[in-house]
């Protein structure tokens, strides 16, 4: 292929295509290079996003790839393997799903990485198959969705309290699962006692379900606790592996000493720690939803912008002299 491209965005969901919409928009050549499966793909729909409320995600990813088409913005089906420097420019070496003839690769000035990120789900079987839809992680983006039901809520660390009290404000009947993760404080039994929330000890073996609905959860002493959808907390990583030629290295997020999972940390603007390299979206921050991730790829794409009209200027002059 070895085209030349002013930004080549790898990530073609909410932040890589609202960044690459600003680009087009001020003239820029722009690739989006997208694999199709963004973190939100088994949910039903999109949430808390003004204007597209429950709208699927894909429908929403399709309705943003022909809005950045109008203004010149191409779109390539595949997946960015490996970026590295040649000089001035980035080679970018993508896996195309619909070319039979090996790696393509392209050119850009600057890179924007919006890969997003992928969950890592608690190892309860049973869990996998009910994600997006009967197992839930956010209140905000499904809390809704399963209100007044019951809820359980599954303690993978300490932090499970935090979560107890987030899906409480949606139904009265939440039942804590300690699955040998979690020890209450005396002041936190006072505090689920006084909003009636069971709570459970023992570890779950089996999230079970009948008829493709939660129906329980199923304790390793063989005792079964009806539920309706069970709350779970996963840990969020980073998907950065293209940039890994850059030196372009995730970090691992914290809190309470438990690990929640890794960004590749940026600026204000979304600058990299490789010059040239801007990220934005999940990948550099696991608490994004879709309508903040779509902000940060604006905020982002259009620095990026700022950043080539420099460059463009800086060679305007040394050519005029």
């Amino acid at each position: 292929m070895n085209e030349a491209y002013d930004v080549v965005v790898i990530g073609g969901s909410a932040a890589g295509l609202s960044g690459a919409l600003a680009l087009g928009r001020s003239r820029r050549s722009v690739l989006v290079i997208d694999s199709g499966e963004p973190r939100n793909a088994p949910a039903a729909a999109v949430h808390n996003y003004l204007g597209r409320e429950s709208t699927p995600p894909r429908e929403l990813f399709a309705i943003g790839r022909s809005e950045v088409a109008t203004y010149g913005v191409e779109t390539l089906d595949g997946t960015a393997t490996a970026v590295e420097r040649d000089g001035e420019r980035f080679v970018v070496t993508v896996e195309a799903m619909d070319d039979g003839g090996g790696p393509l690769t392209v050119l850009a000035r600057r890179i924007l990485l919006a890969t997003g990120s992928w969950d890592e789900l608690p190892d309860v079987p049973g869990i996998r198959e009910q994600w997006g839809r009967g197992v839930v992680h956010c209140p905000y983006c499904h809390g809704w969705e399963v209100r007044d039901r019951a809820i359980g809520v599954l303690a993978t660390s300490p932090l499970a309290a935090h979560q107890v009290g987030m899906f409480r404000q949606l139904s009265d009947r939440v039942t804590l699962f300690l699955n040998d993760s979690f020890e209450p404080s005396d002041e936190q039994w006072e505090q689920f006692a006084a909003r009636g929330v069971q709570v459970v000890a023992g570890r779950v073996t089996e999230l079970v379900s009948t008829a493709g609905d939660v129906t329980s959860a199923r304790l390793a002493s063989g005792a079964e606790v009806p539920i309706d959808a069970l709350a779970v907390a996963t840990r969020v990583w980073a998907r950065a592996d293209a940039l890994a030629g850059l030196g372009v290295e995730t970090q691992q997020v914290e809190m309470s000493g438990v690990v929640f999972g890794s960004i590749v940390p940026v600026d204000e603007v979304g600058r990299t720690s490789a010059a040239g390299v801007f990220a934005a979206g999940n990948v550099t921050d696991m608490k994004t939803q879709v309508v903040t991730a779509a902000a940060a790829g604006l905020q982002t794409g259009a620095f990026i912008n700022a950043d080539l009209i420099e460059e463009d200027t800086r060679a305007a002059v040394d050519a005029r002299r």
